[in-house]
């Protein structure tokens, strides 16, 4: 895929220099045909990330990044073939081949259902996350360590913090993610509905232009008029811990099931529960649950746990791994990659951040190493601190 500009890269000594480095973003109306939301981060190198709709991201070189450029800007295919053509100096039909091939193919990632939360378009092959990024492709802001009723306290680390931001200091730190260039966040905790101003934070996430996702165990998502406000501010995807399998998660999922919003749902295989997954994931894929996030406490549970992805397979749900969970390092992917003798790639410290209640950013959740402050460190300061 685009050989001629990829050969003209190579070999020409005057190559032009690539797009400008920066976020850029679109959405499409919302009568449009084909809804979405699309945000490119160019990097300084020309080669790019592209987010389509909060759920996968999109590696591109520069050839391609160029190209999402174009679109993102919202210029008119014609020209951009005519733009390419003239500053590669190749020929209009090739130009045009390349171009319609990236849009089939955007099209069709935007319309797929089963998508990894990683994906090439068949460009240039990299291991995940491996590249040197200027900043992470996602913040995971635990905006409370406070747990819903019945929730064993202990899971939440409390001892940690002695305070938490205010609504004004969530704001100021969402601020500054978008200046860095993150381009997803998630709001997770503790329980993040239990915070009043959520509603307000998801507001200035989709007013900033960030894709915005939240972590709960549902516990106000089952009250319709709470669930939709929170649709309508601009919440892209939820994820649903489902490990208590209390009446709350189930009545939160009839809730957002209906809803045009991605939802995803979590279970952490442990020894007291393994034996419930089987049901557990037959009930969710009745209820049309297309997403499913699974992991295990231990690698004793690595058996159970093939069991349970192979089923989610054979029911046509998607597996995904990355999402903002009680991180494990035994998870479906890695075991895939297991079987033939690869290690599942690491994206903690650089394909995301995670920021406590008092603004303290950890590489990741559970991982105890404080990087600085983001509401008083300068993000240059807490990125080469990783």
């Amino acid at each position: 895929m685009f050989k001629k500009i990829e050969d003209f890269f190579d070999g020409l000594y005057n190559a032009p220099q690539p797009v400008p480095p920066g976020i850029y973003t679109c959405q499409a109306a919302p009568q449009a045909a084909l809804p979405h939301k699309m945000h490119l981060r160019v990097e300084k190198d020309g080669s790019g990330v592209l987010v389509l709709n909060a759920s996968t991201v999109l590696h591109l070189n520069p050839s391609a990044a160029e190209y999402a450029y174009h679109l993102v800007r919202g210029e008119e295919r014609g020209a951009i073939a005519q733009k390419v053509a003239e500053r590669y100096q190749i020929p209009l039909e090739t130009a045009q081949s390349d171009l319609q091939e990236f849009t089939d193919k955007l099209d069709l990632l935007l319309t797929r259902q089963d998508l990894d939360p990683v994906t090439y378009l068949d460009l240039e092959r990299v291991t995940p996350y491996s590249q040197k990024l200027t900043a992470p492709y996602r913040l995971d802001c635990a905006l409370t360590y406070k747990v819903s009723p019945g929730t064993q306290a202990s899971v939440a680390p409390n001892e940690r913090v002695s305070r938490e931001l205010s609504s004004a200091e969530w704001q100021a730190i969402l601020e500054k993610a978008w200046s860095a260039g993150i381009p997803h966040i998630i709001f997770t905790g503790g329980e993040p509905t239990l915070r009043e101003d959520l509603p307000e934070l998801i507001s200035k996430a989709e007013e900033l232009g960030l894709v915005c996702g939240l972590l709960s165990d549902g516990l106000r998502l089952a009250e319709k008029k709470y669930a939709k406000d929170l649709l309508q501010r601009g919440l892209d995807h939820i994820l649903l811990l489902a490990n208590n399998e209390e009446k709350r998660f189930w009545a939160a999922l009839k809730v957002l099931m209906p809803q045009d919003i991605a939802v995803s749902v979590h279970y952490t295989l442990t020894p007291a529960n393994a034996a419930n997954a089987s049901k557990l994931i037959e009930k969710l894929a009745k209820t049309e649950v297309r997403s499913l996030s699974l992991s295990a406490v231990d690698d004793s549970l690595a058996p159970d746990l093939e069991s349970a992805r192979a089923q989610a397979a054979a029911l046509g749900m998607s597996l995904v791994w990355d999402l903002p969970v009680p991180y494990s390092a035994c998870h479906s992917l890695a075991l895939e990659l297991a079987q033939v003798g690869d290690k599942a790639p690491q994206g903690a410290g650089q394909a995301w951040l995670y920021v406590e209640p008092d603004g303290d950013v950890l590489p990741a959740q559970g991982i105890n190493r404080v990087l600085g402050n983001l509401l008083r460190d300068p993000w240059h300061k807490i990125w080469k601190s990783r």
